[in-house]
């Protein structure tokens, strides 16, 4: 198949009338549509509108997209007790495929191809983290399930289990999926609060096993900073460099109060950052330095977060906010640009999660969103690569492609119809506010 238009962003370069030839679901050539074309071949042709690649979201909870406006404007313990802790365990795996349903429909309309799903509603088991991968699926999406690993006894019983069990039932579902284009599993112990020592030992040592990253959360908010000086005498980078841990395969989510320090031993020993400005933000967090962790040589992806710490699943939302945040933080309007922004919302996401995606290139899955050029939000066409990250409206998001399958035309689900999605939303939490 060759997908074409009249314009392509590649690699920060604006180029016209270029074509991709698409072998089961790769990139097998790009250039010129007269050089690569094959005779006979298809040829989906969308005209005045540019083609990217597909936007990846290294950080979600997808089932925190039912609990939007619910914990709105609260400190984040109380939003985490009156929100999260609250409605979760009510859920139930349709609940959990609701709220996935939910989250990646509204993502793929926003240009999101790859998603990340941080999961902790195990219910001592898989069946709610294959609810949520059966959901990507029938959306047409890739999805990450970051299986968590979780222990402590303050959070609900359904996101708890015994060590040895999360890391048996992590094995399970990787195996399951084991060698699938559009699903790959990791593990991610939650964080160093909601995991003990060994339980963030057992996924580390997981991850090690089956030749794949582990996620945590680290260092979103002050409190847990001193918490981790009690528990571990130390910061928290530390203190998982003091369990050993600390290496390219570990996907750090946050950071907002790593020290210069950590920072500079996070890219020494080439580990991840996802980073999520926005539900940084919306929870009052914190902000990350990632002017300086791009400068020291880190890998660094852009995550939406949970849809109720953040309340927009868009990438391209945290492309802008990311560079804005930066330029704030540091009052210098050239702390960070456009251009470094859109590869951490693309390109630097497929290698944050260890995926060849994020480009358009010969080699990489074939990912790719197309925005309309008639749009007033990308007009005048000055520069494009700027104008997608400061003043891309969602509504120029028109045609979403994965694996070179159609997963949004002409801004409408192809798989799955909204109106479905909303109805199911409805029915699940029509109630819930008169608890």
């Amino acid at each position: 198949m060759l997908l074409t238009s009249d314009v392509a962003l590649i690699d920060g370069v604006v180029h016209d009338k270029l074509a991709l030839r698409i072998e089961e679901g790769a990139i097998v050539a790009v250039g010129p549509r007269a050089e690569v074309a094959q005779v006979g071949e298809a040829v989906v042709d969308l005209g005045r509108r540019a083609m990217l690649p597909g936007t990846v979201n290294a950080h979600n909870h997808s089932f925190q997209s039912l609990l939007r406006g619910f914990g709105d404007d609260l400190p984040f313990l109380e939003w985490r007790d009156k929100a999260l802790y609250r409605f979760s365990p009510r859920l139930g795996t349709e609940g959990v495929y609701t709220g996935a349903l939910f989250a990646f429909a509204e993502m793929a309309l926003h240009g999101v191809t790859t998603v990340c799903d941080f999961f902790y509603l195990n219910d001592n088991g898989n069946e709610n983290a294959r609810a949520v991968i059966t959901a990507a699926r029938a959306l047409g999406m890739r999805v990450v399930m970051a299986r968590c690993f979780y222990d402590w006894d303050g959070a609900p019983a359904l996101y708890r289990e015994p060590v040895v069990r999360a890391h048996n039932n992590y094995l399970q579902l990787h195996n399951e999926f084991s060698g699938a284009r559009d699903v790959l599993v990791c593990p991610a112990p939650h964080s160093l609060h909601g995991a003990s020592e060994e339980m963030i030992r057992a996924g580390a040592d997981a991850a090690r096993t089956t030749g794949t990253r582990w996620h945590i959360h680290l260092a979103e908010e002050k409190y847990q900073v001193d918490d981790a000086r009690a528990k571990y005498g130390t910061t928290p980078l530390r203190a998982i460099e003091k369990m050993g841990l600390l290496g390219s395969d570990m996907v750090a989510v946050h950071g907002c109060w790593f020290d210069a320090d950590e920072r500079a031993m996070l890219a020494e020993r080439g580990a991840k950052l996802a980073y999520n400005p926005n539900s940084n933000m919306f929870l009052g967090d914190g902000v990350t330095d990632v002017v300086d962790l791009v400068a020291r040589g880190a890998r660094v992806a852009l995550g939406t977060d949970g849809g109720c710490s953040n309340s927009r699943v868009s990438v391209f939302d945290e492309m802008r906010a990311c560079a804005l945040l930066q330029k704030v933080a540091r009052t210098d309007g050239q702390a960070i640009d456009a251009e470094t922004c859109f590869r951490m919302g693309t390109e630097w996401g497929g290698e944050v999660l260890g995926l060849p995606i994020g480009r358009l290139a010969v080699g990489q899955r074939a990912d790719v969103v197309f925005v309309d050029l008639d749009d007033p939000s990308l007009w005048p066409e000055q520069s494009l690569a700027k104008n997608v990250v400061y003043s891309l409206s969602a509504r120029a998001v028109t045609d979403v492609f994965v694996e070179g399958e159609a997963v949004v035309r002409d801004r409408t689900l192809c798989k799955v119809a909204l109106g479905e999605v909303h109805e199911r939303v409805r029915a699940l939490t029509h109630d819930w506010r008169r608890d």
